[in-house]
């Protein structure tokens, strides 16, 4: 039996799948898991399971048990925002798996529509003011704490890879990148989501859906906020010389999130996020997990412009969104694959 037959065979077991002509087809984008669309009769749903290592070039493991993590980071969200979260529909926390709601017809992956030039700031307020109300519902909240102690999940999936695997391999900033995984280690502040990208956002109409949160972690939201702004940093370097206007649905974003944080410091949150949107920015191109449309004249680009800001950092979000931009549409400036 191939892989894929032996764990039909495990949901056929566990009650999951009742049709005889059940079928699992892969879906794509499974770095950190196993992703399958299940066709079962009328009933189409999809079903997502743990990887101990992860798809990509370096060595990267990590606990299976963050499958349970993602289920109670859904529950806990759906409880206050439904719309935003995909629907857990049954799950096996012991084969490591749960089943939810298929966002297949009708709903796009912003990823994608950014990468085809599609940069809605309507998209972009959207998505600061779900996270805002997540980070404002869950701040100082003692059980959502500890529902999500999961420190040591977050540094093998984030704090590691992104933060000190760049650090390492740039020793002139290595302090700058060890004092931040430091400081990220002992936050405890409101639910994060972990990997609050583009990619695992979906929207179609008024709607948009939060996917893939097995990083989970009760810890900074301006780890959050930062993850998010630096793929709008990202798409602008993909596309120059050509200009779709993303500086502003970095505006729009954080305005909405500050404006939904309306318990919280988001000043703090700013003054953070910003020296991590340039590690971030680092740690796509030479982290465990590079961007993978950055040519090399633009990767080179980013360690250029990081070695020259991290050490003194802009003073505000819209200062390095100011400098950002004027030095990716400089004139002079040549970005085109060698």
């Amino acid at each position: 039996m191939t892989e894929a037959e032996t764990f039909l065979a495990t949901l056929r077991r566990d009650g999951c799948v009742r049709e005889a002509q059940a079928t699992l087809k892969p879906l794509s984008g499974g770095v950190s898991s196993d992703i399958y669309l299940v066709e079962d009769g009328r009933e189409r749903f999809v079903v997502k399971r743990a990887l101990a290592r992860l798809r990509v070039k370096d060595d990267w493991f990590a606990n299976v048990g963050r499958n349970a993590t993602e289920q109670a980071y859904l529950q806990c969200v759906s409880s206050f925002l439904p719309g935003a979260v995909p629907q857990i529909r049954s799950a096996n926390p012991h084969a490591g798996y749960f089943c939810m709601e298929y966002l297949g017809d009708g709903f796009a992956n912003w990823k994608q529509l950014l990468l085809s030039g599609v940069c809605e700031t309507e998209h972009a307020a959207q998505a600061g003011k779900i996270l805002g109300v997540i980070h404002r519902k869950t701040a100082g909240e003692a059980e959502v704490a500890r529902n999500f102690d999961t420190t040591m999940d977050f540094c093998q999936l984030r704090i590691a890879p992104y933060l000190l695997t760049t650090g390492a391999r740039h020793p002139g900033l290595q302090e700058f990148f060890d004092h931040e995984a430091a400081r990220l280690k002992a936050a405890r502040e409101t639910l994060v989501h972990g990997d609050f990208s583009p990619k695992n956002i979906l929207v179609s109409g008024s709607r948009m859906v939060l996917l893939d949160c097995e990083v989970a972690w009760y810890g900074d939201p301006a780890f959050d906020v930062a993850f998010l702004l630096n793929h709008f940093f990202l798409k602008s370097l993909h596309h120059a010389p050509k200009a779709f206007g993303l500086e502003k649905l970095i505006a729009a974003f954080w305005h909405a999130y500050a404006e939904a944080r309306s318990n919280g410091n988001v000043r703090q949150v700013e003054l953070r996020l910003v020296p991590l949107i340039l590690m971030l920015l680092l740690a796509r191109v030479d982290g465990k997990s590079p961007a993978e449309y950055l040519t090399v004249p633009k990767q080179q680009f980013i360690r250029t412009f990081v070695h020259a800001h991290l050490p003194s950092p802009p003073h505000n979000l819209a200062r390095l969104s100011e400098i950002w931009f004027a030095r990716v549409f400089d004139s002079t400036l040549t970005l085109s694959p060698t």
